[in-house]
């Protein structure tokens, strides 16, 4: 599909799921898209870390593990679509674990979805051939008569744009609209998104090899157990264990700025208490998600993105399209859909069919 319009400069801030898949149909339709991300890389939750540690015959060892979303599902026509494309291209393949009879009840037939051979790669796909800046963080956005400019690490930069997108956690993105969207500054300071402490590492088998794959405790700090090892396209070793395991957000909240050395010590006796052994850990390591999750509760039902029209202004993330991978596509691609369907001055906020809603946004 071309853009009906005149191409447009776009800026996409963030490269998570959410702004990759609106660069991705921006960018298909004829537009010049340039995407910032304050990381590394592209992929957001959608994250592998590397670890690397020294074995006990002094040979160094590296290993890729999965610590954000573990999997995802797919519902939603919309996305079952783009799915069914992803996996045809090869950049996902299905999964479905066998889950620990002792966790909560789960649907064992549902199928779940990971990016091979590592989850970033998702994001990556569709960002390739896009002009993508890393370790930009965007501090502030400026408006001078139609156009928009960045600034970073306190200078404005030069470019120019006629539409920003923003896909970044709603604490972040409130700074960045308060001068130009107030009302959706507001709304964006007050949600209260949730975190996750996650503990990844390499251990020595069990001295029973565990006949699951993933489990959900039912109570407890730990919410997520999976051994990444059993994931398609994952790297497998007889000798090893390959865990990930996510905290609950109420009991990760209550430990937000504690030391990583505590919050690794409670998880991996949590660990132990939950597989009724003593682990022998070759490697181990935390990472905090502050941002880990939107609220259980809808910022605003039936609202997938935020829209302005007038200023080429707009916002998307999970916070708005719903929890998890599916909701952050569904936000990044109904965005873009409402940017090439532009035709009026209204400023909206899309709802799940794609059509604008009137809204205040001063």
């Amino acid at each position: 599909m071309r853009a009906s319009n005149p191409s447009k400069r776009v800026a996409v801030v963030g490269a998570g799921l959410a702004g990759s898949a609106a660069a991705r149909r921006l960018a298909d339709a004829g537009h010049d898209v340039q995407v910032f991300d304050k990381a590394r890389g592209a992929g957001g939750r959608l994250a592998t870390r590397r670890a690397e540690w020294i074995d006990r015959q002094d040979a160094p060892r590296t290993t890729r593990l999965d610590h954000g979303a573990p999997g995802f599902g797919a519902r939603d026509d919309r996305f079952r679509a783009f799915v069914a494309e992803a996996v045809g291209a090869g950049w996902l393949t299905p999964w479905t674990p066998v889950w620990s009879s002792a966790g909560l009840g789960v649907d064992e037939r549902a199928e779940l979805f990971v990016a091979v051979p590592e989850m970033p790669r998702l994001c990556r796909e569709l960002l390739a051939g896009i002009d993508c800046g890393w370790n930009e963080p965007v501090e502030g956005l400026l408006r001078g008569g139609a156009r928009w400019r960045l600034r970073r690490r306190g200078v404005v930069l030069p470019d120019e744009y006629d539409i920003v997108v923003l896909a970044m956690p709603p604490v972040q993105a409130a700074p960045l609209l308060i001068p130009h969207a107030p009302g959706w500054a507001r709304t964006a300071a007050r949600v209260a998104m949730r975190p996750c402490w996650t503990l990844m590492g390499i251990s020595e088998p069990t001295r029973a090899p565990p006949g699951w794959q993933a489990a959900r405790p039912p109570q407890g700090p730990l919410d997520w157990l999976i051994r990444n090892e059993t994931k398609p396209g994952r790297e497998r070793r007889d000798d090893e264990i390959h865990w990930v395991v996510h905290a609950r957000a109420d009991w990760s909240a209550e430990r937000l700025e504690a030391p990583g050395e505590q919050v690794q010590d409670e998880l991996e006796a949590a660990v132990d208490d939950w597989l009724g052994e003593s682990l022998r850990w070759k490697h181990a390591l935390v990472h905090r998600w502050r941002y880990a999750l939107p609220p259980v509760e809808a910022v605003e039902p039936g609202h997938l993105h935020w829209w302005d029209r007038l200023q080429g202004l707009g916002v998307c993330g999970d916070f708005l399209g719903g929890s998890g991978v599916e909701g952050a596509w569904l936000s990044g691609a109904t965005l873009a859909d409402a940017v090439l369907a532009s035709g009026t001055g209204a400023r909206g906020r899309g709802r799940a069919s794609g059509a604008d809603a009137a809204a205040e946004a001063a």
